[in-house]
């Protein structure tokens, strides 16, 4: 063996090349570890190989008489600082993967460089025995003409392995850099991809991100920053509109309790005054939808607080009952005589933050619209209560009794402070009928509210149209 091994080590070493090409490509990507250790076993044998024929890389070919032979030993040991370059290289990937580095591609990249690079000038110096040190000052000196020419490239280079250590953001994280917001695709040696809201692709140099102020929306992983801004007219008292956002804010599931969401005044003229309602979610991918909701909350409980926009002066000013009656959509098929006769009858109820007003199994005489405030409503799960959704102005409740004589199944409890105005189902059984899209109405509402309980029970999607307990009244 040892002779076949000394008269033939360029067909062994050449086969063991082949061998791990062929076994790089076989192996999954999947199995890392495993591409890795076949390589470094090939390393080992290519080695051995070298060795047994009398060869070492740290020396010149011992057979300068010998020119095929020399020059075949000299083709080896070359080939074995190349490939002791590469299997340095892929294990200093391996190590940064472990470590759950998202930008170890580009470290890997240089590193790989300078390892290459290290091997070249060894096997020069040691192999062919060249005068390494003129060879390193020449390159020193071309390394500076090539450096002055390829400034901003380099400096795109290295803020690139400084980002990719410090990690201010990784691949799949929303970020901002100075005010280009979007995804973060990918991380390569010169630029920052990122996909922005519009679908398209921002290219950001490395070099322009490692200064910029850059913000990311994604860490900490469950806690994502949401806010809306309104602008009010000055006129309006400021503590009106602190009410009324802050039940915007308490009127969705969304925002967070903790970290406390709050309200603040972010600029003022002598025309208007713009105030910010700001909260964080757990779900960065349902920031959109909760800042819509937002907006559609903070423009009901405004109105609720009687802050108006674009008022007609021409029109006669009309109750807040009647007001409510327009957002209720169980009523709008009604004529406005209707509604005028119907808001005449409605009497206002107020109800303390924390109140029940109804129980599960309660029936009410009445049915209830709210017009302010924010209703919890949940439903039971054996002993406990589990919130269903919540409820703001113009949204009703004690639909029971109208349609069929079932007991309520949800506790409706009150968030914030809260006025009720209770409508005798007398009337609107009457409303029943006369108009049939009443009942078709508060029918669907019934089967919605049902299904929604049934759905949240079993621990299950609901299958009707998502987006919060009766959100189709707010549409």
């Amino acid at each position: 063996m040892l002779a076949f091994i000394q008269s033939s080590p360029l067909l062994l070493g050449c086969a063991l090349i082949l061998l791990d090409l062929v076994l790089w490509q076989l192996i999954p990507l999947q199995r890392r570890a495993w591409r890795i250790g076949a390589r470094l076993v090939i390393f080992l044998l290519f080695s051995s190989v070298l060795l047994a024929a009398g060869m070492s890389p740290l020396q010149p070919p011992p057979w300068p008489e010998d020119v095929p032979r020399n020059l075949m030993a000299t083709v080896l040991t070359i080939g074995w600082w190349l490939f002791g370059a590469r299997t340095v290289t892929v294990v200093f990937g391996l190590l940064l993967v472990a470590r759950g580095s998202h930008g170890g591609r580009l470290l890997q990249d240089v590193l790989g460089a300078l390892i290459f690079l290290a091997a070249v000038v060894a096997a020069a110096g040691y192999v062919m025995q060249l005068p390494v040190k003129g060879l390193l000052a020449t390159s020193g000196v071309m390394a500076i003409v090539i450096g002055l020419a390829l400034q901003s490239t380099l400096a795109d280079v290295f803020s690139g392995i400084v980002l990719n250590t410090t990690r201010p953001y990784q691949i799949g994280d929303a970020i901002s850099i100075d005010g280009t917001e979007g995804k973060v695709l990918d991380i390569d040696w010169r630029a920052t991809r990122l996909l922005t809201g519009s679908g398209s692709l921002a290219v950001i140099p490395n070099s322009v991100a490692a200064k910029a102020k850059l913000l990311n929306h994604s860490r900490p992983a469950d806690v994502h920053g949401v806010s809306i801004s309104v602008v009010v007219p000055a006129k309006v008292r400021p503590k009106r509109v602190f009410d009324a956002l802050e039940k915007a804010l308490q009127g969705t599931r969304a925002i967070l309790a903790s970290p406390k969401p709050k309200v603040t005044v972010k600029a003022s003229s002598l025309e208007s005054v713009e105030y910010e309602a700001s909260g964080f979610i757990a779900d960065m991918g349902g920031k959109t939808e909760a800042r819509n909701q937002l907006f559609d909350l903070a423009h009901r409980h405004l109105e609720a607080s009687g802050v108006m926009w674009n008022v007609d002066l021409a029109m006669p000013p009309r109750s807040r009952q009647r007001e409510v009656l327009d957002e209720v959509r169980v009523f709008r098929s009604l004529s406005d005589d209707e509604r005028d006769a119907l808001s005449q009858r409605m009497t206002a109820v107020e109800y303390l933050a924390d109140q029940v007003i109804l129980g599960v199994g309660e029936r009410s005489e009445h049915l209830l619209v709210i017009g302010s405030g924010v209703v919890s409503a949940s439903v039971r799960d054996g002993d406990k209560l589990l919130e269903a959704g919540r409820m703001g102005p113009g949204e009703v409740l004690g639909i029971e009794g109208i349609l069929d004589e079932d007991d309520g199944f949800a506790e409706f409890r009150t968030l914030t402070s809260c006025v009720l105005y209770r409508i005798d189902k007398e009337q609107v059984k009457s409303c029943l009928v006369q108009r049939g899209e009443v009942q078709t109405a508060l029918s669907k509402l019934q089967r919605f509210r049902r299904q929604s309980r049934e759905s949240l029970l079993l621990q299950k999607p609901t299958l009707i149209k998502k987006g919060g307990f009766l959100s189709w009244l707010h549409k």
